[in-house]
């Protein structure tokens, strides 16, 4: 809204021309996004904590986690918020992938809400089933990438790119590419879920891995630092750094309120709507591989529980004291705010390593 209005103003005013970089516009994404989130943040907590929207614990889980019971949930839906209300203020409209990423991190995250309201408001522990959850996942990251695949009219806009390797490239088609990018929006979708367990666990990796792909969406939507650097040059890709601006920016507030201990939780409506978004994003960036090195902690707090159900039903033994990870550390006596900085500081080294292969191919 407010780049057409700059442009037309720019016709008269050569000073708001300014506002047609990206860069500018995803600084400001991440400041408004910041500010919106901080101005509403305690109304929406107040909110929640009236209408009795509370978190429940498990009572198999940490003990000190007890306390942590009835503090307001579904605050994912402030991130929501933010992030909508920002892209669409400082955003390209008239670009596809804007569109494709918030239609979808807007979609899982309703498919969270619904899931959030019925175990806190119906008190259904069970919340959504998770097949159900599963379908509409699959039927709106299905719809988004069939729409990306079938409006592709170059290779590199569905080839799968292998990160150290200029040369490396290998073709999907349409098909390949839908499939894979289905395994990475549904993938991290939930995986993001699994890892929001502690507070400010799972945010602070995610602003992380979005500031990280704002930079590669940059690069691939310049084509002069595409081609330089020798990443896929993606023709509008640009615009989706002010998407994951908004999203770093409205993460960092998050953390104000999701710091330990806890005033608000994220939910599902938030944790499903992130990881969603993170995985289109490196999905249209072709970054898919770069994104699964980033978010290594989220992946091997899914993988933790994959191990620990294979492990349980075809051995009857378990690997870990709990799964996900972080609570076998916590159950091995970390403390929860040890474990929670230590995967920030892992998520940090992660994400700078995923940055140097924009350089070291």
């Amino acid at each position: 809204m407010l780049l057409e209005l700059f442009e037309w103003l720019g016709k008269d005013v050569r000073a708001f021309n300014v506002f047609s970089y990206i860069t500018l516009r995803t600084v400001l994404a991440a400041m408004t996004a910041l500010v919106i989130s901080f101005v509403i943040g305690p109304w929406m907590i107040r909110k929640l904590t009236v209408l009795k929207i509370g978190q429940s614990v498990r009572s198999d889980g940490p003990q000190t986690h007890l306390v942590k019971a009835g503090t307001p949930t579904m605050g994912g839906a402030l991130i929501l918020t933010a992030v909508a209300v920002t892209t669409l203020l400082w955003g390209d409209l008239s670009n596809r992938y804007v569109w494709a990423c918030l239609v979808t991190t807007v979609g899982f995250g309703a498919i969270g809400w619904i899931d959030d309201y019925r175990k806190v408001v119906h008190k259904n522990s069970k919340g959504l089933s998770a097949k159900s959850k599963f379908f509409w996942q699959t039927v709106i990251a299905a719809t988004a990438l069939s729409y990306l695949a079938f409006r592709a009219n170059l290779p590199q806009q569905t080839d799968l790119i292998v990160p150290f390797f200029k040369t490396v490239a290998i073709p999907l088609g349409a098909i390949g590419f839908i499939v894979l990018g289905w395994f990475m929006v549904v993938g991290f979708s939930n995986a993001v879920n699994l890892t929001d367990g502690l507070d400010g666990l799972a945010i602070m990796p995610t602003v992380m891995v979005a500031s990280a792909l704002a930079i590669f969406a940059y690069v691939a939507g310049n084509k002069v630092f595409a081609t330089y650097l020798g990443v896929p040059h993606i023709a509008g890709a640009g615009e989706l750094a002010i998407f994951c601006g908004a999203i770093a920016g409205a993460g960092l507030a998050f953390l104000w309120f999701n710091a330990y201990p806890a005033e608000v939780f994220m939910g599902d409506v938030g944790a499903l709507a992130l990881g969603g978004a993170l995985g289109l994003v490196a999905v249209i960036c072709r970054q898919e591989i770069v994104l699964i090195i980033m978010g290594g902690v989220f992946v091997v707090e899914t993988l933790s529980v994959m191990i620990q159900v294979a492990s349980f039903k075809l051995t009857g033994k378990r690997v870990f004291r709990m799964a996900p990870l972080h609570h076998h550390y916590e159950l091995k006596g970390w403390k929860e705010n040890q474990v929670v900085v230590r995967f920030w500081i892992i998520t940090m080294m992660l994400v700078l390593f995923g940055l140097s292969t924009l350089k070291l191919r």
